[in-house]
């Protein structure tokens, strides 16, 4: 099978991790891949080197009609079986250009629960019939798009997203590695963060959660990997809530399995998610999680970590506390149960084992 993934961009984020992971799966199972994308860099790449990556180049709007035309003269020259389509721009582009060429089965795949305005969303709406299969990563990331009038009920299903529990994976030596480099302490707790830095994730209130009270979570350090326009923000906020040397912002990591180990605790304080991939390999890692209710993270954690409302500082705070009172042992057991869900659940073979059935 020839297969042609198309995705808004291959910058660092949860959606071009699943893409190119899949496109590696597909291809060890001997379909023909392509990756293609509309714009920005590709930071995140498929391992296999094998499988041609495509920029449409489509940096402004004046680069619409060529980056259109290239996407219909790609789609003629690799006569792909099915053309599978990521997040809004990229879906809403393959179906624009379904009737251009010949494209056997279209499947558009959205990533979230909140994928922008009401203009998206009746564009999203009035291209729906364009696509042979509609999906989104969780339950109630389908619900919320239902609740927008982008799809009507039933027109939309669930493919939960998979990630290679080989890559995310417990590794002491890579637990040991990590905390040398950011100067963590033996019995110093490090709790982890992952996520760009802007408002969808609301550091601020994970901040103000560490703020709550002070004392209560004894001798931690937070280390929050991402970058973005909010950064600035942030270290300011850091510093008025006298949170200085109790965080540490990493910038882009291209490691996110090795400092999975090197944590004590994962914490995911977003506002909004589809899936909340983070958590997935957080708990392939064996970590202990605490999250907010936001999207598809509840199904994915189930009852092997710590669920709160988001936008609570307080909850968040209290959720904090209460883990960085376990014992290890403790820990140990919620991380061994948070692994195995991951791969009873939402493991890449069993995702790839869906993909596969659809496209069929």
């Amino acid at each position: 099978m020839r297969i042609l993934y198309l995705i808004t961009g291959l910058g660092v984020g949860g959606a071009e991790k699943v893409v190119t992971a899949l496109a590696d799966e597909m291809d060890a199972r001997g379909h023909t891949v392509m990756v293609v994308y509309l714009t920005g860099p590709a930071i995140v790449k498929p391992d296999n080197r094998r499988i041609v990556i495509e920029s449409l180049e489509l940096e402004s709007a004046k680069d619409l009609i060529s980056s259109f035309v290239a996407l219909i003269k790609l789609v003629r020259e690799f006569k792909p079986d099915v053309v599978h389509s990521h997040m809004i721009h990229a879906n809403i582009l393959a179906r624009l250009a379904r009737p251009f060429c010949r494209v056997r089965r279209l499947v558009c795949t959205a990533h979230n629960s909140n994928e922008g305005g009401r203009a998206r969303m009746v564009a999203y709406r009035l291209t729906n019939s364009l696509a042979d299969v509609s999906t989104n990563v969780s339950a109630e990331a389908v619900k919320s798009f239902e609740d927008l009038g982008a799809v009507r009920p039933g027109e939309m299903q669930v493919v939960h997203n998979g990630i290679c529990t080989d890559t995310y994976q417990y590794s002491e030596q890579d637990r040991k590695a990590l905390r040398r480099e950011f100067s963590i302490d033996a019995g110093q707790t490090l709790i982890l963060a992952v996520g760009r830095l802007f408002e969808q994730k609301d550091y601020p209130t994970l901040l103000c959660a560490l703020a709550y009270e002070p004392d209560a979570l004894g001798d931690y350090h937070l280390v929050v990997a991402g970058d973005g326009p909010m950064r600035q923000q942030l270290t300011d906020l850091v510093q008025s809530l006298n949170l200085e040397g109790r965080v540490t912002f990493a910038g882009v990591r291209s490691d996110i399995n090795r400092l999975m180990s090197a944590a004590d605790i994962f914490v995911l304080s977003s506002a909004w998610e589809g899936f909340g991939l983070v958590v997935a390999e957080a708990m392939a890692c064996e970590r202990v999680v605490v999250a907010t209710n936001c999207g598809g993270v509840s199904e994915v954690l189930g009852d092997c970590g710590y669920l709160v409302p988001a936008k609570s500082s307080e909850k968040l705070s209290a959720a904090l506390k209460k883990v960085c009172a376990l014992n290890e042992p403790d820990r140990g057991s919620i991380g061994k149960q948070a692994r195995q869900r991951i791969i009873d659940h939402y493991s890449l073979a069993a995702s790839a084992d869906k993909w596969e059935a659809l496209y069929q």
